[in-house]
């Protein structure tokens, strides 16, 4: 498909290093060189729930002359981030739904700042939790992702609830403002991902809002795919033998190429080339 072109740049949004405690083995270091190495003008992180990472990323990435875009996946509580009666992972009304945002601005980096702080201070409750009202009263300069399948509005995509989903959408998007609120699509070659993408498409087209590619990474390379396995196993106290157990699906979710990045959406090139206008932002 490159034969004879350069790939255009593409930009990773939405990315977990080892401080996605035993989750995410991206060492800082080790992204930021590749991430020069491969001549990417920008990547963020994205940790789970925390900010662990910033200063550390902010200073390999500005040495080596990569912008460092900072951010945070967040744990958004379906009702009050104080209530803590129910486990944020099961289903129903205590469930929490996952959210990507980025700092646009100083304004935006103290929001997050406050949000990730208040997540732990009144929201923990298995994780640092915040809620909708929170993302309200914080939302000046911030850039918000609709997440992974975890998300708010591909949660409501899996379970056939289109209206809900739209819903869902309309309200991130008066949050955070009209510009700042992008639906996020993966495609990791999951079965689940080909029956919600063609929706999460429909729906960018009837909203007006934009889709942005990622792919949730959550290692370097697919050799790392059986180490990040092996945390997963520490983290919720399993063994790698056990037959049920919380397990990625494949090794897809790695640190790719610009070029393998357009090879898997070829079809919507838009999404790919809005992570640098969101990342030069």
């Amino acid at each position: 498909m490159f034969s004879g072109m350069q790939t255009p740049p593409f930009v990773h949004l939405h990315l977990h290093t080892d401080y996605s405690l035993l989750d995410g083995a991206c060492r800082i270091p080790d992204l930021v060189s590749e991430a020069a190495r491969r001549g990417m003008p920008a990547v963020a992180v994205t940790d789970h729930g925390n900010l662990f990472a910033a200063a550390k990323f902010y200073q390999e990435a500005t040495t080596r002359g990569v912008k460092p875009v900072i951010g945070c996946e967040m744990y958004v509580s379906r009702g009050s981030h104080k209530d803590k009666t129910s486990d944020p992972d099961s289903p129903g009304a205590g469930r929490a739904n996952h959210l990507v945002l980025l700092a646009e601005t100083q304004e935006g980096y103290r929001n997050l700042i406050k949000l990730v702080s208040t997540g732990f201070l009144d929201g923990f409750y298995y994780k640092p939790r915040v809620d909708h009202d929170l993302l309200a009263q914080h939302s000046r300069g911030l850039i918000a992702l609709s997440a992974c399948l975890r998300g708010e509005v591909a949660e409501a995509l899996t379970e056939e609830k289109e209206a809900e989903a739209r819903e869902a959408a309309y309200r991130l998007r008066d949050i955070f403002g009209k510009g700042n609120f992008f639906l996020e699509i993966q495609d990791q070659g999951l079965e689940i991902e080909r029956k919600v993408n063609p929706n999460l498409l429909r729906l960018s087209r009837e909203t007006g809002i934009p889709l942005v590619a990622t792919n949730d990474a959550h290692y370097l390379s697919r050799d790392d795919a059986r180490a990040q396995d092996v945390l997963l196993c520490i983290q919720t106290g399993k063994t790698v033998s056990d037959a049920n157990r919380m397990r990625f699906a494949n090794d897809q979710f790695y640190f790719k190429t610009a070029e393998e990045m357009y090879r898997v959406f070829r079809e919507l090139p838009d999404a790919l080339s809005r992570t640098v206008e969101i990342a030069s932002r």
